[in-house]
């Protein structure tokens, strides 16, 4: 197989560079627009690419285990230009289904590092190893440092790694969810061996050791130090064990301040996919809030915050899954706004309620581009009118990007 000359032209959705030839676009892993490269080709693949022509906006990634760890894809690129591209993710998202909207710039909200991490831990002979998968593999880069990461997990890492290794399967891996609170690293550990809990005193010796506010294994509370906080705009909330959070304290409050704006003087407000409370308990400092989330660990934390706090106006809330049962038209005309933020698969059955009724402000968050443009389509072919629309980047150097969109009906 002979090596051929690729000039790449521009970055995919996934971070690799693209060069289009006669015979297709060859995908070139690392490779930014501009750049020159020799590689072998294979199945529309660049293989073990050399760069003969850098870009300008190369740059020496900022972590030793860059090269092979998968939890990574662009720290070689400038800031600017990767800020751009996050943009352009989503502008190519919504112009794949007609809708030409001129996006804002990205806001970088990596401050701080991430405070929740998802980790996956095995077994390497006598070993464990703790991190990330390899690049397109199924083997563990065993890390030692993260530059994405809160410090205080990064910190940490030695010690989970010796939590984990009291429950590691004999074969297969376990995850374990960290989440920095304000009270002190929360640790759900999920696939342990079954035969754990004849283990739970060390591991409770364990979490004291290490400093942890609280550990979880299978879905049970092992111990408990101290309860797990998070600051929801000035109220307290008790994190669900391996519960959804914002990546990073600094996305939670740029989207939250998207979020507010976005309503402005709505007095009656659904949140819809509420979660644990992230827009819902700053939304009722100014309008009367109803929540909606099928979780019931969510729901159960959302309650017990609402329990202790002070100066919020009338907050309802429901159990509901709203893929099976959205909210119907008759049932959203008693809101000025409502807020939704689904998971990644979108929600496309409750933006086509959304888009019968005569709701005055829809906010969309999302984590995925190309749900969020579809679920965009149906509401703007419903007569919603699209005001905005706001990248926010919260997991630095990877492909994912959130988005607040603001519709209004005329």
């Amino acid at each position: 197989m002979s090596e051929r000359e690729l000039t790449v032209s521009e970055l995919g959705h996934r971070g690799d560079g693209i060069a289009r030839t006669d015979t297709g676009p060859i995908y070139v892993a690392g490779a930014l627009p501009g750049e020159v490269v020799r590689a072998r080709v294979e199945n529309g693949r660049a293989l073990d690419p050399v760069i003969e022509t850098p870009s300008k906006d190369r740059r020496q990634p900022v972590c030793k285990h860059y090269d092979a760890c998968g939890g990574c894809s662009l720290q070689h690129l400038a800031e600017e230009p990767y800020l751009a591209w996050k943009r352009d993710l989503v502008t190519n998202a919504l112009s794949d289904r007609g809708i030409e909207f001129a996006v804002s710039d990205t806001i970088a909200a990596t401050a701080g590092g991430r405070r929740r991490a998802v980790l996956t831990a095995t077994r390497a002979g006598r070993h464990t190893l703790l991190g990330y998968h390899e690049k397109a593999s199924h083997r563990l880069v065993d890390i030692e440092e993260c530059p994405v990461l809160d410090p205080a997990i990064v910190s940490a890492l030695p010690g989970l790694k010796a939590l984990a290794s009291e429950v590691l399967p004999k074969k297969g891996e376990l995850r374990l969810t960290v989440l920095c609170t304000t009270t002190g690293l929360d640790v759900a550990i999920d696939k342990a061996d079954k035969g754990y809990e004849r283990k739970i005193p060390g591991l409770s010796q364990k979490t004291v050791d290490i400093g942890l506010a609280r550990l979880s294994v299978n879905g049970e509370v092992i111990l408990e130090v101290r309860p797990p906080l998070l600051d929801m705009g000035g109220i307290g909330l008790v994190a669900a064990p391996g519960g959804f959070t914002q990546a990073t304290l600094a996305a939670e409050q740029t989207l939250s301040r998207l979020v507010m704006a976005g309503a402005g003087k709505a007095k009656k407000v659904a949140d819809l996919f509420s979660g644990a409370g992230t827009f819902a308990l700053r939304l009722a400092r100014s309008a009367n809030v109803h929540a909606v989330e099928g979780d019931a660990a969510a729901i159960a934390g959302f309650d017990k915050a609402l329990r202790k706090s002070q100066g919020l106006k009338k907050v309802t809330y429901e159990r509901r899954d709203l893929y099976r049962r959205p909210l119907v038209r008759d049932e959203l005309e008693a809101f000025d706004a409502v807020v939704f933020d689904p998971p990644r698969a979108g929600a496309q059955a409750q933006a086509e309620q959304l888009a019968l009724s005569k709701v005055r402000t829809i906010l969309a968050v999302s984590c995925n581009p190309a749900t969020l443009a579809r679920d965009l389509r149906i509401l703007i072919d419903g007569g919603y009118v699209l005001q905005s629309v706001t990248p926010v980047d919260q997991f630095h150097y990877s492909p994912h990007i959130e988005a607040v969109a603001v519709l209004t009906r005329e």
